[in-house]
């Protein structure tokens, strides 16, 4: 088993955990091809993440699943727009940790 983290991303963890459910129990090349063609910013985040995970335990992506893939709030960055009559509006700009972990297969026999 190896994992990988990436956090503090400026990502939303509500988009970023539709596609860390899709993933989950995938095989990882499997996963890594499919997420090259999702057009979704928390794809390509995900994606270098899972890769970092299987090179971090010295695996190649066709022997290994992805068994847990999690996706938590990080601290939100708050600015504020300003309005009509000298108001102001909040603007939250949402951040994320992503966690992958990478399990070995289990191998058939033929």
């Amino acid at each position: 088993m190896s994992k990988a983290i990436l956090k503090f991303i400026r990502l939303s963890p509500t988009k970023a955990r539709l596609i860390a459910r899709e993933v989950q129990g995938m095989n990882a090349e499997v996963a890594l091809a499919s997420l090259e063609f999702t057009p979704n910013k928390a794809a390509q985040v995900i994606s270098k993440v899972i890769a970092s995970a299987v090179a971090n335990g010295g695996f190649e992506p066709e022997e290994v699943i992805v068994s847990s893939c999690r996706v938590d709030a990080g601290p939100v960055l708050k600015r504020f727009r300003p309005r009509a009559r000298g108001s102001a509006s909040g603007i939250r700009k949402p951040t994320s940790h992503v966690f992958v972990e990478v399990n070995q297969a289990a191998k058939k026999e033929d």
